[in-house]
């Protein structure tokens, strides 16, 4: 059974992966609270390498260290002469098929095979595009490993909200499951996460710069007293909703007034303190869900437009809906619907909220109940000019 096992876990292509190579803190630079998060996952998948008690659950995004951690696990596991299955669900479920028509095993053998493992890794869990069937086996093997206490590691992507019910409930279970969220970025592109799980979030390379301590409140310019006094609210009202994000905050102004500047001082804090934000531009947005629709995009526009709708802080950046297609339109709509009716925490920058803009927006950020409009009247600041460094001849 042991070799059998190794076998289908391909484990000779993956033991270079294991606990002594593993960057508990990740890349140097990395902010704390996400080495935070990513040394907790390196201890807990110790432990459990020890123990083998329970279920662990791993759950980040790509290129974050989940399936390194699995690796090393079944690695471990491996060497102390335990019999372990290490395997991706696609490559899980394309056993299953192939078994029917496999000469030196039945169908029903390879799934007791599976269920029964001493340890079971099923790496790249998900079932939100499975089919019926693809669904259903993996409930059979979760739910046989439930009831049998069998120690369970899964790796994940997905919300645990966006799982099949039954399989939620199981993975959902505080005293059998062992959940460990890895905030860290992509350790392969670090530069592709920024400030979330998006591409998107780093369309900006400049956003770590803007933190409230780098504002210039501009008191010592020659501005009317009004003008100094909407950018001194603004700047106390997005303090305040970075240390505790609730409801919408809106920040209207001409260009250059310091709007982007206080979203992103924002988005920074909130990611020192752990709590990953999603930082979009909203022509950005626009463009990356089209291009989903690209025979080479490795994106669904279904993934990526929920990844953006359910963000636990979304900072929607320039938005103007004028010159956007119908299409642009109702998929702004969209966002802005689910996450007035979830009250999701949202920042929204605008040039100003015109009567031409789209009704249905505009009702929800005037929306006083949940929405806050700060509107700064000061001019567009660019700041002094630097001097140029005189080049030597």
């Amino acid at each position: 059974m042991h070799k059998r096992l190794f076998a289908l876990s391909r484990l000779d292509e993956l033991q270079h992966l294991n606990f002594d190579n593993f960057r508990p803190r990740g890349r140097v630079g990395l902010r704390p609270a996400l080495a935070d998060s990513l040394e907790q996952a390196f201890n807990q998948a110790q432990m459990f390498a020890r123990t083998h008690q329970g279920w662990l659950l791993m759950y980040g995004g790509y290129g974050c260290g989940k399936t390194h951690l699995a690796a090393a696990i079944a690695n471990f596991a491996v060497d102390m002469g335990i019999a372990t299955l290490f395997i991706t669900v696609p490559d899980l479920l394309d056993t299953l098929r192939f078994s029917y028509d496999d000469p030196n095993a039945t169908f029903e053998q390879r799934f007791e095979e599976i269920r029964t493992a001493p340890l079971l890794i099923m790496d790249d869990f998900g079932t939100q595009n499975a089919t019926e069937w693809a669904q259903e086996k993996l409930f059979q093997i979760l739910n046989f490993r439930y009831i049998n206490k069998l120690p369970l590691v899964v790796t994940t992507n997905l919300l645990i909200e966006e799982m099949e019910p039954r399989i939620r409930s199981r993975l959902d279970d505080p005293d059998l499951v062992t959940r460990v969220i890895i905030k860290s970025q992509d350790y392969r592109r670090p530069e592709n996460d920024r400030l979330g799980h998006s591409t998107l979030s780093a369309s900006m390379d400049f956003l770590h710069k803007l933190t409230f301590s780098a504002i210039d409140l501009r008191d010592k310019e020659d501005l009317h007293a009004d003008q100094l006094e909407s950018l001194k609210r603004a700047f106390d009202e997005a303090r305040e909703f970075a240390e505790q994000p609730e409801g919408w905050l809106v920040l209207t102004g001409p260009y250059g007034c310091g709007k982007t500047h206080l979203a992103a001082a924002i988005a920074n804090f909130r990611a020192d303190q752990g709590h990953m934000p999603m930082f979009v531009v909203v022509p950005d947005l626009m463009d990356h869900l089209r291009a989903t629709f690209g025979p080479r995009s490795s994106v669904s526009m279904d993934r990526l437009f929920e990844d953006v709708k359910r963000a636990q802080l979304l900072v929607l950046d320039d938005l103007g809906t004028q010159n956007m297609t119908p299409w642009a339109r109702e998929k702004l709509y969209q966002l802005f619907n689910y996450r007035y009716n979830a009250e999701l925490p949202t920042v929204i920058t605008t040039p100003e909220l015109k009567d031409e803009m789209d009704p249905r927006l505009l009702s929800r950020m005037r929306d006083t109940r949940l929405s806050e409009i700060c509107a700064i009247t000061a001019p567009s600041y660019r700041g002094a000019r630097k001097k140029r460094k005189k080049r030597k001849r």
